[in-house]
């Protein structure tokens, strides 16, 4: 197996490879940002450039730090006034590549292609300023951004909070960031079961009516048709509430308990509807009632991220589910969808999420584990994902059983595994000095 200098190298290598950057000929600004993936993402997508920037600060030289910001300042450039910030960012292409991309724009016919798509994507801006600041500790920096952060999250919680309960609402699979997610499926009008080409059609049924809605939110919200609080994109509302804080506190803004409260408003809010005591998982929920969507996917561990989870139920959610061979502890875990799930499918597919390992789903698993002590099962995973990338490369996502890659080559979301190294360090030295 690579030594961590081997590793960082080859990662340091791929993130400066997938630069790209230069003045926007339509929009006639300056940018700078590392694609997903040359071939398959050339675009900024939103949460991709987050993981980016987390992996720029744990490789922590300082290229790569003046590399994090520039990433940072490009996804906000085209902020609107109202604070929405879109899930892509089209700086160079002046037509669409598909008709997807034409329906998550606003219907604007005069031009195709919309520099900014309508949707969102779950929020990391907060957690990748508070890791910038971390690294640098430039607080000119942290004021520059500041304002621009605050302003997204407002609008968040303005224009997404359609029950005023604190917790947000996705209104496409797309913005959930796993996009065929099979907890989808029932508020789809559909079984859980592998996907076929009747899942496709619902889910461009959902594009094409929000698109027709002229993206008007509170008409969505009416209509009804796709709407759902949904648990990764809640737990990290909640964390970023509490990143954006810190920053507050940092820059001496009076915001900071603002947001801490609200944070904690929406922790407790997803302990209070979406945990299942008996299963023993966090479920997304739809409807007046908040139905939970009982689909065993990895995002059912993720709100132990949160403060609120107490030490017993983190600790049975790990040991039921994530150390479970019939679930998620498979040959290359982290499964994104269990294996024991009608749902499970770890092949190469164009329903994405439904069964093969995602590095990001390792990242998040990772640092639960160090939260609940299970510093074995973290180093693991550590293991495991390097043999991925040793494997097979840096590609999208991997077979969860072979460890075969799949999708986009030369694909960024790998890095993070030098996050996952840096943070098993720290809390192993740690353990170490209370010992």
């Amino acid at each position: 197996m690579e030594n961590e200098k081997q590793i960082e190298t080859r990662v340091r290598e791929l993130m400066y490879r997938n630069i790209k950057a230069g003045i926007s000929r339509y929009l006639k600004e300056e940018y700078c940002y590392v694609m997903p993936s040359p071939g398959n993402y050339p675009f900024q997508w939103w949460w991709d450039t987050f993981f980016n920037i987390f992996t720029l600060c744990a490789l922590r030289s300082n290229g790569d730090l003046e590399l994090a910001k520039r990433n940072f300042e490009t996804i906000f450039m085209k902020q609107r006034e109202d604070g929405f910030v879109g899930h892509m960012i089209f700086w160079e292409r002046a037509f669409p590549v598909s008709m997807l991309n034409v329906l998550q724009g606003p219907p604007k016919f005069y031009r195709l292609r919309p520099h900014m798509s309508s949707l969102i994507q779950p929020p990391l801006a907060a957690q990748a300023l508070w890791c910038i600041y971390n690294c640098t500790q430039d607080k000119y920096f942290l004021v520059q951004m500041l304002p621009a952060v605050k302003k997204y999250f407002n609008w968040l919680q303005k224009n997404r909070d359609f029950d005023g309960d604190g917790l947000l609402y996705i209104i496409s699979p797309f913005e959930s960031g796993v996009d065929w997610k099979p907890s989808f499926d029932e508020v789809l009008g559909l079984q859980r079961a592998k996907a076929t080409e009747l899942l496709f059609k619902k889910v461009m049924r959902v594009e094409w009516r929000n698109f027709l809605h002229g993206y008007d939110y509170k008409k969505i919200a009416r209509a009804n048709y796709f709407k759902v609080k949904e648990v990764l994109f809640n737990t990290l509302y909640a964390l970023d509430m509490k990143s954006l804080a810190q920053l507050c506190y940092e820059a001496n803004d009076s915001d900071a308990m603002k947001y801490q409260n609200l944070a904690e408003r929406v922790s407790s809010r997803i302990m209070e509807i979406m945990y299942n005591d008996e299963d023993a998982a966090f479920y997304d929920v739809y409807g007046e009632n908040n139905i939970q969507l009982k689909s065993l996917t990895f995002s059912i561990g993720i709100p132990l991220l949160l403060d609120e989870v107490s030490q017993e139920t983190g600790t049975e959610i790990l040991q039921r589910h994530f150390l479970n061979k019939e679930e998620f502890n498979l040959t290359f875990s982290i499964p994104s969808t269990a294996k024991s799930d009608p749902a499970f499918v770890p092949t190469e597919s164009k329903f994405l999420w439904r069964g093969p390992t995602w590095i990001p789903s390792n990242w998040w698993m990772h640092r639960c584990y160090l939260k609940y002590g299970m510093m074995k099962e973290a180093n693991h995973l550590i293991e495991i994902t390097l043999r991925l990338i040793e494997k097979n490369g840096f590609r999208e996502y991997y077979h969860p059983l072979t460890g075969e890659g799949y999708g986009a080559k030369d694909f960024t979301w790998g890095g993070l595994v030098i996050d996952m190294m840096q943070r098993q360090k720290t809390f192993e030295n740690v353990s170490t000095r209370i010992h």
